[in-house]
């Protein structure tokens, strides 16, 4: 088996608890008053799908020069196309788009509030990955058993 560092962002599962039942709590009812029906509120890929993926981006980085440095997780919408989307069809996803660093120039580090020299920008080059399971209702909560 693979070595690995334990990750420095682990929460507890008590918080993961709290940020769920307050995302419910805080924002499920005004989307459900907004678009008139349940909106998915996690999103679910499996362990292979995401190791290819980080594999993926890696490979095409190198192969178009690019120093693939991490992933942002965007939320989106799908649009309101039955036919195309299905149950997804208006629905919320998480799609992950890979990053690379890119230096500030001048004129940038003397606008920022927060002088950094290098900021992490989404990869255009590489596609985003997206159609991961909303589950079935789109509503769960954490954890789920």
């Amino acid at each position: 088996m693979e070595q690995f560092d334990e990750p420095t962002q682990l929460i507890t599962k008590e918080l993961a608890t709290d940020l769920n039942n307050r995302y419910i709590e805080k924002r499920s009812g005004l989307i459900l008053s907004n678009i008139g029906k349940e909106d998915a509120n996690a999103v679910w890929y499996s362990i292979e799908e995401l190791e290819n993926y980080i594999n993926y981006v890696k490979t095409k980085g190198i192969e178009n020069g690019i120093e693939v440095n991490g992933i942002r997780f965007y939320i989106g919408v799908y649009p309101e196309d039955g036919v195309k989307y299905k149950e997804k069809a208006g629905l919320t996803t998480i799609f992950l788009s890979p990053t690379k660093k890119r230096t500030l120039n001048i004129l940038e580090r003397s606008l920022a509030d927060d002088p950094l020299l290098e900021v992490n920008v989404d990869v255009t080059e590489i596609e985003p990955l997206n159609y991961g399971g909303i589950g079935h209702p789109p509503k769960i909560t954490y954890p789920q058993e």
